[in-house]
């Protein structure tokens, strides 16, 4: 009930005068404790206006990307209080237990994959600090996976409309997930070229 009021709460701040403030806020704090993504503000932004679908995209990356440090610095600083706290409102303590060692090999590609699909960014980058992750290769990570999902998702807006909203509403794991496919398996193809 609580999660339904925010969701109504965030579509009436994305007709807001000022709703790319509203983003641009909902997509610093969500990258650490907000609970909804800012998808929910940014799709019907984009279908409002869309000519102004790429400047739109840009500030929700940029302000998730700085919210990422947020979380960083929350799991480096505060992670036995602050991020357990956070961690245990979303039931995720036990996937941050079995994300160091996946960390420790996948570092960049585990952050870019998992910062471009909907699974809580916050777990990310909560982790990334908690694990001591180089702090220079989380900032290209969160820039690549974040980008690469709210560009798509704007572009796809932009480019087809109100019809794929609904689409992309329902599907946004099954898009970003396939976009994020065609992105890896193009870099293994570069190098083995």
């Amino acid at each position: 009930m609580m999660l339904k009021g925010l969701y109504d709460w965030m579509m009436a701040k994305a007709a807001h005068r000022h709703a790319i403030w509203w983003l641009a806020a909902i997509s610093f704090i969500e990258s650490s404790f907000f609970p909804i993504p800012p998808d929910v503000m940014l799709i019907p932004m984009v279908i409002a206006a869309p000519t102004r679908w790429l400047r739109i995209a840009m500030v929700c990356t940029a302000s998730s990307v700085a919210g990422g440090y947020l979380g960083y610095a929350i799991g480096h600083f505060a992670m036995d209080s602050i991020g357990m706290a956070i961690l245990g409102a979303f039931h995720l303590q036990e996937k941050f237990l079995a994300l160091k060692p996946i960390i420790d090999e996948w570092g960049v590609w585990f952050i870019i994959v998992k910062g471009a699909t909907p699974i809580p960014y916050k777990l990310v980058t909560i982790t990334a600090g908690a694990f001591d992750f180089d702090l220079m290769k989380f900032t290209f990570a969160s820039v690549v996976a974040r980008g690469m999902r709210f560009v798509l998702v704007a572009a796809l807006l932009w480019k087809f409309g109100p019809p794929v909203r609904e689409f992309v509403e329902r599907r946004l794991k099954l898009v970003t997930t396939v976009f994020v496919i065609v992105l890896v398996g193009g870099f293994f193809m570069v190098k083995l070229l």
